[in-house]
């Protein structure tokens, strides 16, 4: 906390990073489909591309690691997945937690689904699975008093451990998984 030169001895907790969110253009752009059609994996926080499904870090994290299971066909409607998009989806769940237990020694994890935007889905038109990374006593004071997360380690710092992970653990020459 930092004191302000006025003599007020009220803290501040400065978050510059959350002003990208804040001023971002909300347009009608699906970001879940717009990420991979970028082709860059990396500045899309891409780290794994399947045949009907990708994994994707939350740019916006609840904790450090917050990954996300995303259809790479627009539906909002998990009913309407085949049961190919479906058994992929959850393989990349598994495969989600693995590399966070690997690479972050996260103790547990929130794994969900918010299906509509009154259900809590902030992005309500494409479908996704939150994977949140979790540790004895990572829960304290700052989400309920100030509204504030602590981020422990950066989005790249995140990105580029958990790619190499997985590189290491696919062990294969794959060009969908290289940038």
């Amino acid at each position: 906390m930092e004191e302000t030169n006025s003599g007020d001895s009220t803290g501040r907790l400065w978050a510059p990073w959350r002003i990208e969110y804040i001023r971002q253009p909300k347009g009608e752009d699906c970001i879940l489909c717009s990420a991979p059609a970028r082709g860059d994996d990396e500045s899309s926080l891409i780290l794994y591309r399947g045949k009907w499904n990708f994994i994707i870090m939350n740019a916006y994290p609840y904790s450090p690691g917050h990954l996300m299971i995303a259809p790479l066909r627009h539906t909002a409607d998990i009913t309407q997945l085949t049961l190919e998009e479906s058994a992929e989806h959850f393989e990349l769940l598994k495969m989600g937690i693995t590399l966070l237990k690997e690479v972050s020694g996260a103790a547990a994890f929130n794994v969900g689904l918010n299906l509509g935007s009154v259900a809590g889905a902030g992005v309500d038109q494409h479908l996704h699975t939150h994977i949140v990374p979790r540790w004895k006593g990572d829960t304290n004071f700052m989400p309920v008093i100030a509204d504030t997360r602590v981020m422990s380690e950066s989005l790249p710092s995140m990105y580029t451990k958990l790619k190499e992970a997985l590189l290491k653990r696919l062990e294969l020459e794959d060009p969908r998984v290289h940038d």
